[in-house]
């Protein structure tokens, strides 16, 4: 995984580079994403994420058993098949779909200087027309100072 970054006085933005090695594929990115958060030295905040493709997305669910990642692929897939009646002629249209329903973008709140995520969460870079090597925005940032009176 390589990434850029840069650095602003209230916030931290990186890029990764997420490889994935199937069509459709549930990575998790937790632990690439806690990295740029400790990284960062935020305390309390926000950590924004995007992916900027149209055939790929970000999502949290649960990461601790496998097979839930597995069982929400095999559905997508079996909701959405790779080939079906569709207009678009790139023969994607189905990862565009996808994609649609499960988004591009979401925000994790940071508390003590940790992803705030429940138990089980982890979070996933989507795929659903690969194998490629895709983009994932991490943008942190930081709660204001509280104001002292």
């Amino acid at each position: 995984m390589a990434s850029k970054a840069h650095r602003s006085s209230s916030s931290v933005a990186r890029t990764l580079s997420i490889r994935t090695t199937r069509r459709t594929e549930l990575k998790d990115v937790t632990a690439e994403i806690a990295a740029v958060v400790s990284e960062s030295g935020c305390v309390d905040g926000e950590c924004y994420l995007y992916v900027p493709h149209t055939t790929a997305g970000v999502l949290v669910n649960e990461g601790d058993d496998p097979a839930v990642a597995r069982d929400i692929e095999a559905m997508l897939d079996r909701l959405i098949p790779h080939r079906g009646n569709y207009e678009h002629a790139e023969g994607n249209s189905d990862s565009h779909i996808k994609t649609a329903l499960v988004g591009s973008s979401e925000a994790v709140p940071i508390e003590n200087g940790r992803l705030a995520l429940g138990r089980w969460q982890a979070i996933f870079l989507a795929e659903f027309d690969g194998p490629r090597t895709r983009e994932l925005r991490v943008k942190i940032v930081p709660d204001p100072p509280a104001e002292v009176s």
